[in-house]
């Protein structure tokens, strides 16, 4: 009876939270993807002016090692984070946390953006301990949720920790503790990766059938996830993690190029090409076909030298992240804040922008357009692309849902 009153209580307690905290802050989506798609403009920005020699970074990092880093563990973190908080309540069917809470887990990810980014002058050591604190209190609020609710979802949960590590590891390489400087981000990338394979094998197929239902379609819709996919995701993991151990072996090269074509055959199984009638679907698609591409890419590039491994990491990261990460940040906000599930102009536009974006600056390491030209449009277009969300989405975010009072 005692565990059942306090449960009572905790959860009176999260639904007052929720009543008296401001729209800001009544679900995780609301801040960290707000905060994650300003700090990809800001870090972006920053390291372009950096990269021209108008701007000497107040950090420990190298100036390439830090544009690395806050990519991957300051914007992809923020998202993911984000939409774990969000997702987490639907999996377990718990109040989302709301309010104070989630204040001050969104200012203990500012702290770690700012922590590193001046880190020359704070330390490198203080940067680490706020940057990787952030991931584990961000595991132990989510196992915790995920073990009251005995949920299934817990696997999520040990990559988020496995992430904050991969973080760490950058962190030691930049203090000079490890010998190969490229560890952590290797190890973060393949998780992110990793994570897209599993949670976009959830949402692409069902979002997939749920639209082609409504258009009357009743025969090959995507079906549920099945043993081949299980199979193509563990092989991905398995591809990658020999990556991350041997990045220039050619069993490395053999596994990701199987890996990216299990991957391919996997996709094709999601009916993508029936859904190019709605922006918000089809986007899903064209996000995660960017994990295929650049696993093979990944693959050549061990094998081939003219394939440079900067296009098949940008790939995976201006390509594979920042597209699902724009598809996952628009659907979830208009969803979550009781809007229509219609991709507007603004939204198309965006989509285009971060695909042009990720195109150009695949194809200019690969001399497939003029270099010096193509990465310039595509820093311009794929940050547009989220100067574009910021201005159609930041006023959503900022607002209670459409049947909420203030």
């Amino acid at each position: 009876m005692a565990l059942q009153t306090r449960g009572e209580q905790m959860l009176a307690l999260r639904r007052s939270r929720m009543a008296a905290a401001p729209a800001f802050l009544r679900g995780g989506f609301r801040p960290f993807f707000l905060g994650g798609a300003t700090w990809a403009l800001v870090a972006l920005s920053l390291w372009l002016i950096a990269l021209a020699g108008g701007l000497t970074l107040p950090t420990g990092f190298d100036p390439l090692p830090w544009h690395r880093h806050e990519m991957l563990f300051g914007f992809v973190g923020a998202v993911v984070a984000g939409f774990l908080l969000t997702a987490i309540p639907n999996w377990t069917g718990r109040l989302p946390i709301a309010g104070a809470p989630l204040l001050a887990l969104f200012a203990l990810w500012l702290a770690g953006r700012a922590a590193v980014l001046f880190s020359a002058s704070v330390g490198m050591g203080l940067a680490a301990v706020i940057d990787v604190g952030f991931y584990l209190v961000v595991a132990a609020l989510a196992g915790r949720e995920v073990l009251a609710a005995k949920n299934r979802n817990l696997p999520v949960v040990g990559l988020v920790i496995l992430f904050g590590g991969a973080n760490a590891v950058d962190h030691a390489a930049a203090l000079g503790l490890v010998a190969d400087e490229g560890l952590g981000w290797r190890c973060g990338l393949s998780l992110v990766v990793v994570m897209i394979s599993l949670i976009g094998g959830r949402i692409i197929p069902s979002f997939t059938r749920n639209w082609l239902t409504k258009q009357g379609v009743r025969d090959g819709l995507p079906g549920q996830p099945v043993l081949f996919d299980l199979i193509t995701i563990g092989f991905t993991a398995v591809s990658l993690a020999i990556w991350i151990a041997a990045p220039d072996s050619i069993p490395a090269g053999v596994g990701l190029g199987l890996a990216g074509m299990l991957q391919i055959v996997r996709l094709a199984r999601w009916k993508g090409l029936r859904t190019f009638r709605d922006p918000l679907v089809v986007i899903l698609h064209i996000g995660y076909a960017w994990i295929p591409v650049g696993l093979v890419l990944l693959a050549g590039s061990i094998f081939d030298p003219a394939i440079l491994r900067s296009a098949a990491i940008h790939a995976l990261t201006a390509g594979a992240m920042g597209t699902m990460i724009l598809a996952v940040m628009t659907r979830a906000t208009l969803g979550h804040t009781g809007r229509e599930l219609r991709a507007g102009p603004a939204t198309v536009i965006l989509y285009a922008l971060v695909c042009v974006g990720a195109v150009l600056r695949v194809a200019a390491p690969l001399d497939l357009v003029d270099y010096t030209l193509g990465m310039e449009v595509s820093a311009l277009a794929w940050g547009g692309a989220f100067v574009v969300f910021l201005a159609a989405y930041g006023p959503i975010l900022l607002a209670p849902r459409l049947d909420e009072k203030n």
